[in-house]
């Protein structure tokens, strides 16, 4: 069934899902979780009968999470694409990450076990229905839409994830506001409930406004897997004909291995290294998200004037910088970390929302298979996250200083800045 492109209430209705699940990486995944996790939790946890620093086995957990989705998500997305159904998939996630993170609310920080778990299935859900959503660009937009409805989304989610931020800052350090009073760890927990709660409500308007494609073709389980592998290996195998779309993924897996493990280890990196205090932490998390809903709508304009390559290697860049400079940051200032954390903010949005519009238009017109196609970009997307999370982590298990981890991540984006200097496709110019 021919979907119709360009619809203004479906547009909007796909946008809101960046506002629905962008609380999860804001609340869970970057300020608050992280920061709780850590005050906690003893520094040195048991794990399986071995001592690991705390961090560590954050830094791991991350990791695991996005490395199940990644193998896991391609061969979901090829049976999606052969029944015609991938908006119940992308349901089905919705509802694993929001009642993952409703869970939280029982995490006292003496049961480890249970704040780990949850953080993977919450990670696993959010990671997971972005396979199917990102998927709905090319199915919903005309290529000369992608850009700007990239952005669109990214800056409904940073905004909208500041809301339920300050909410939520105000529930924990002014208890008393919310007839709290003495309650320990509970205001953090009722935030991690809030979280959930947004994400499922916000994301039944996507599912309300997002077409619903009728299933193709029925069978056993065991027939669909089979025909899950098939689209897959035809959208593989399409993929490898186009050299400059793989040159996109390979340079997209290596530069996103360090913004993904940035986002979700820089509040840890505040506090343990650079032994920022949590309210302020906190206070520049807010900045930078503000900050990327200008930055990605100005590199959303750079793209379609300059091509989205000259944007990408421009945000890609300055995030060499941004590592140099946070491995001479010095401990205890908060203004010089400050204005890193507002360089950050600057190219977050910005390389997030060119790069998916970015393989967005290397997708054939024609295809049905857009769920599939996206597989191949998530799964770059998540096994770069995992990998670049799990390098973090042993550096800093083995050398316990991050800031040698830091390091690692500059080479990432040296290397992913170099391969996209080889990437010259006419359908990444700048739109007539």
């Amino acid at each position: 069934m021919k979907l119709e492109k360009n619809h203004p209430r479906t547009l909007w209705g796909w946008a809101m899902y960046d506002w629905a699940n962008s609380v999860f990486s804001l609340c869970i995944a970057t300020a608050i979780f992280p920061i709780y996790y850590q005050e906690t939790t003893p520094a040195m946890v048991n794990m399986l009968g071995t001592p690991i620093k705390n961090t560590a086995l954050y830094e791991f957990a991350v990791s695991a999470s996005f490395l199940l989705i990644a193998f896991l998500s391609p061969l979901l997305s090829g049976i999606s694409d052969y029944r015609g159904n991938k908006k119940n998939y992308m349901r089905f996630f919705v509802w694993l990450g929001a009642l993952s993170c409703m869970s939280m609310y029982f995490f006292t920080g003496s049961n480890v076990s249970v704040g780990i778990i949850t953080l993977m299935l919450g990670t696993i859900g959010f990671a997971g229905s972005l396979v199917y959503y990102n998927s709905y660009l090319p199915d919903i937009a005309t290529p000369d839409r992608f850009d700007s409805l990239s952005a669109r989304g990214y800056s409904l989610g940073y905004f909208g994830s500041v809301i339920l931020l300050i909410f939520n800052l105000l529930l924990i350090q002014k208890p008393e506001w919310f007839g709290l009073q003495g309650t320990g760890t509970l205001p953090s927990r009722i935030s991690f409930l809030s979280v959930g709660v947004w994400w499922l409500l916000f994301a039944q308007i996507t599912f309300n406004r997002l077409p619903s494609v009728r299933n193709r073709q029925q069978g056993s389980i065991g027939e669909m897997v089979g025909k899950g592998f098939k689209e897959l290996r035809k959208a593989w195998n399409l993929a490898k004909k186009d050299r400059m779309l793989m040159r996109f993924l390979m340079a997209f897996f290596i530069f996103n291995m360090g913004v993904q493990t940035i986002m979700y280890l820089a509040t840890l990196f505040g506090k343990d290294t650079i032994k920022l205090s949590t309210s302020y932490l906190i206070i520049t998390v807010l900045i930078i998200q503000l900050i990327a809903i200008p930055g990605a709508l100005f590199f959303s304009r750079l793209s379609s004037k300059r091509g989205n390559m000259a944007s990408l290697m421009l945000a890609t860049g300055i995030w060499v910088l941004i590592c140099l400079s946070a491995y001479f940051l010095p401990e205890g200032e908060e203004i010089p970390f400050f204005i890193l954390g507002s360089a950050v903010g600057l190219v977050m949005g910005g390389i997030q929302s060119t790069s998916r519009a970015t393989y967005a238009k290397f997708i054939p017109d024609d295809t049905q298979d857009t769920a599939s196609y996206f597989s191949l970009y998530e799964f770059a997307e998540k096994t770069g996250i995992a990998l670049g999370t799990l390098i973090y982590g042993l550096v800093d298990h083995l050398t316990h200083n991050m800031r040698n981890s830091v390091l690692i991540l500059m080479a990432f984006f040296i290397l992913g800045l170099w391969l996209l200097s080889r990437i010259n496709d006419r359908r990444l110019q700048p739109q007539s």
